[in-house]
């Protein structure tokens, strides 16, 4: 307490001291009374001084910098210099944006990045204590020019007919400050609002940024001569020192006689539409002259969207699902907008790609089931049939594949088609392994053979099985052989092996892969030849057979001879019945036919040596 009563009583002194000195003393400052710059650039503000009554710059000097704070008459210090004591005071919005310079003449107190709460009052004030006291103000004045116009044509047609001013056009000026000014321009001529011909709407709109954005609306009642006319547009604004003005483009109008009658309709494909077609719409009126229209698409509940077209025509290049729905078309004239229009509805058919599932590959093993999908999605109804090796091998989303064996294994195809637009169709695939171990084809897990010594037999083992088998094969003892064919797939392996039999032969095949092993034995039964000189042949060995028939024909004739020896000495009773008895007895039982193939001489021997024996009867008649 005693400290700050001190201060106090110390201020108290000091500033009747000042107003005493202020009697001889004089101190001038001079400041601008304005200060101008761009929004965003460094203001500089000077504060020049002098004092009047003493020699130069006096022992003791103190500058204080102030702003007015916007809104109120209070004010608050943002500077303060005394000697060599330089302070930029904290916590205000200037912390950090302010620099300032002193030399023997003045002050200079330069704020960076302008913003546009900096319009306001700057005070300087130097204090000299027994030299003088005196403060002077600057305002600085911050502008920002806006943003070149943007102008706006009716789109619509404005009929002639219109008793009141139509709208023409919107011009906008964004982003100044100051507000800035738009004028209004017929062919290079200013339009003054008038009654009943001429009306100018003009508003601002003061942004987030605190800049203006303004906007102005023409309303003015056409005439024929007005179908060549051109609006435009003027911005006028402040910068430091200056105005300036810019001038829009320029826009027309379209002037016409309101329409009666509108008629849409779609000119080209015919039939179904689907996706990627081009589709013409075309819309037509009885307007005179001939009106020009606008196309739009139905966006319930929002307002239409506006489509580019070109006179009466629409040409909707590679359309897809989502060009489909409510098309309109009504032609550039304001007072037909609402009630004269053309409506049609137009459906784009589309197919997606084909999605399978499972995708691209899928293993399986041997004997497993597996059920694959087909979708894709459409506007209309679809069927879906499967292919393997171009065979149909399913119909329907679904194909099942039940007890899985290698000939599953493959690239299965569905094709999806749409039979009300067959331009529509899609395909997808999925390729099909059947893994597992190898399995040999055929169903002999031995193999028993018969061949002749010197012969060549060939071997052969078909393996399937996924991962592809391989087959080896093993001999006995030192046999003599080697590999003639070998081929190989993803699931199949086939080896055939050559072999010249000179004694049994056993040999195994064995097909394995990761998953397994599968073998199969062959046995080879050398067959030895009839004589030991030669080797045994199939000819020599009919020629054996044939020797033995020959032997047993030559005892059936001296059997014969000696019997009908005994009929002609009387010790076989010679009666008729007994006769025809003997004869049928050997009729019946002793017709012997016997063909040789071999050999052609034989044959004829051995048939006249059966035909005596069998045929006494005509033997007796030739005695």
């Amino acid at each position: 307490m005693a400290l700050q009563l001190r201060r106090a009583n110390f201020f108290l002194f000091l500033f009747l001291f000042l107003h005493a000195r202020s009697v001889w003393a004089k101190v001038e400052v001079r400041m601008p009374e304005n200060v101008e710059v761009y929004l965003g650039d460094s203001a500089e503000i000077p504060c020049q001084y002098n004092f009047t009554e003493s020699n130069g710059v006096p022992r003791f000097l103190m500058i204080q910098w102030f702003v007015k704070d916007n809104g109120s008459s209070s004010r608050f210090r943002i500077y303060y210099a005394h000697n060599d004591d330089k302070i930029v005071d904290e916590g205000t919005e200037y912390s950090g944006r302010i620099q300032v310079t002193l030399d023997q003449h003045g002050t200079r107190l330069t704020v960076h990045e302008v913003q546009l709460s900096d319009e306001r009052e700057f005070i300087c004030q130097v204090n000299g204590l027994s030299d003088g006291l005196t403060e002077r103000k600057s305002h600085l004045r911050v502008f920002a020019p806006p943003e070149a116009p943007v102008i706006m044509g009716v789109q619509a047609g404005i009929s002639v007919t219109n008793e009141m001013p139509s709208k023409v056009a919107t011009c906008e000026a964004r982003n100044s400050f100051p507000k800035a000014n738009i004028t209004w321009y017929r062919n290079n001529t200013p339009l003054v609002p008038s009654v009943g011909r001429v009306n100018v709407w003009t508003g601002d709109t003061v942004e987030a940024s605190g800049l203006y954005s303004v906007h102005s609306t023409l309303e003015y009642r056409v005439l024929k001569e007005d179908k060549e006319a051109n609006f435009s547009c003027e911005v006028s604004f402040f910068v430091p020192g200056a105005i300036r003005t810019v001038e829009s483009s320029s826009v027309g109008v379209t002037v016409h006689y309101p329409a009666t009658m509108v008629e849409l309709w779609r000119e080209s494909p015919e039939g179904l539409i689907k996706e990627g077609d081009t589709v013409e719409l075309r819309c037509q009126g009885d307007g005179n002259p001939s009106p020009t229209f606008i196309f739009s698409r139905a966006r319930e509940p929002d307002p239409d969207e506006d489509l580019d077209s070109r006179g009466n025509v629409l040409m909707l290049q590679a359309v897809s699902r989502k060009d489909g729905g409510l098309y309109r078309c009504r032609p550039r004239d304001g007072t037909s907008y609402n009630e004269v229009k053309g409506e049609m509805e137009l459906n784009v058919h589309y197919l997606d790609p084909a999605v399978v599932v499972p995708k691209e590959s899928e293993a399986m093993m041997k004997g497993e089931d597996l059920t694959a999908t087909c979708n894709a999605l459409s506007s209309l109804k679809t069927s879906t049939v499967w292919y393997k090796d171009g065979k149909t091998v399913g119909e329907g989303n679904t194909l099942h594949l039940q007890d899985a064996t290698y000939e599953m294994t493959g690239e299965y195809v569905c094709k999806v088609t749409v039979a009300a637009l067959p331009a529509l169709h899609t395909s997808g695939s999925v390729h099909i392994v059947v893994q597992g171990g190898p399995q040999l084809v055929g169903e002999e897990q031995e193999v028993h053979l018969e061949e002749a010594v010197g012969r060549t037999v060939n071997l052969s083992c078909e393996a399937r099985g996924h991962p592809a088998p391989s087959v080896t094969w093993t001999f006995d003892s030192s046999q003599s052989w080697q590999e003639v064919f070998s081929k190989s797939s993803d699931h199949m392996t086939q080896s055939v092996v050559s072999v010249v039999v000179g004694s049994d032969i056993n040999a195994v095949c064995n097909a394995s892969n990761d998953l397994g092993t599968d073998v199969r034995a062959f046995s080879i039964k050398a067959v030895p030849l009839v004589t030991s000189s030669a080797p045994f042949s199939p000819a020599e060995g009919s020629g054996v057979i044939i020797v033995v028939i020959i032997l047993c024909l030559l005892l059936l004739a001296i059997l014969g001879s000696v019997l009908y020896f005994l009929h002609k000495k009387g010790k076989i009773p010679c009666g008729r019945s007994g006769k025809q008895d003997i004869s049928k007895e050997k009729t019946a039982k002793d017709d012997i036919v016997v063909e040789m193939k071999n050999n052609g001489n034989v044959k004829s021997e051995g048939t006249v040596l059966l035909k005596a024996v069998n045929g006494d009867e005509n033997g007796t008649k030739k005695q």
